[in-house]
């Protein structure tokens, strides 16, 4: 293992302490909105999700890091992998199209893993500071997901990479436009990924019924008949100007200002 994949590794995870309490000064304007089927979990006090579903993301994490700390050591890597549901969302950088594929591939061939979102991007892996305007922006969007009145805020877990936040978790339609809409108007953000399962209001109030709220263990490990299909590839943005066809992937691309 190299020092510097290392330290890339844990940058991100030393900045979060720090979130919280640090501000920072972002361009606004017009950015996309990519809208997904893919499928994740809630990590958060009120969880959607089955407790073993839960242990299982921790454990994902955990073999995903140190396959990666293994396998793939060039300094010119760096890579997160955030486990919901079973559903691995994999960011990061990497020199070359081969150790992309070879990451998902590792991924992938993790016991319990149902699908893999595929987000790394090839090129140089950024700044500390960078590391450091994801994690505010993620504070940001949680804050004003805790404003807002009309979303529950702790059923969505929010992910920020390359000013790009990924919004997870097992809700509604009518939740997952609301928390897009929310995060999109959050100033340094440049677009908004949603990768929801997205279930019925029925399905929700059963749910509620079965754990006599929100709940912390509502049996969602594996998608309701109500939810979305599976997709494990990533979205291409389109353009801020113009709202793009569905693409192959099932993603839908709108202009958001």
């Amino acid at each position: 293992m190299s020092p510097k994949f290392s330290t890339s590794m844990f940058v991100r995870t030393a900045v979060i302490a720090v979130a919280l309490g640090s501000g920072a000064t972002l361009l606004t304007g017009c950015f996309p909105v990519v809208a997904t089927s893919m499928v994740a979990g809630a990590l958060a006090i009120t969880d959607r999700r089955t407790a073993g579903a839960q242990a299982e993301d921790t454990a994902i994490e955990i073999k995903a890091f140190n396959r990666f700390r293994e396998r793939l050591k060039s300094e010119q890597i760096s890579l997160t992998v955030t486990s919901f549901n079973r559903i691995a969302l994999l960011t990061g950088y990497v020199p070359n199209e081969q150790a992309r594929a070879e990451a998902v591939q590792l991924v992938q061939s993790i016991d319990n893993v149902r699908s893999v979102i595929n987000e790394v991007a090839i090129g140089p892996a950024p700044s500390v500071r960078a590391f450091g305007v994801d994690t505010v922006l993620t504070a940001r969007v949680k804050a004003s997901l805790l404003e807002a009145k009309d979303v529950q805020a702790n059923v969505i877990k929010v992910y920020t990479d390359a000013s790009t936040v990924y919004l997870m978790g097992v809700v509604t339609d009518r939740e997952a436009k609301r928390a897009t809409d929310i995060a999109s108007r959050v100033t340094g953000v440049r677009r908004v990924i949603r990768a929801f399962e997205v279930i019925s209001e029925e399905e929700l109030a059963r749910i509620q019924l079965q754990t006599g709220g929100v709940g912390n263990t509502a049996p969602v490990s594996a998608p309701p008949p109500s939810a979305r299909p599976l997709s494990a590839s990533p979205a291409t943005p389109a353009a801020p100007s113009a709202a793009a066809p569905a693409a192959e992937t099932g993603a839908v691309v709108t202009p958001i200002r």
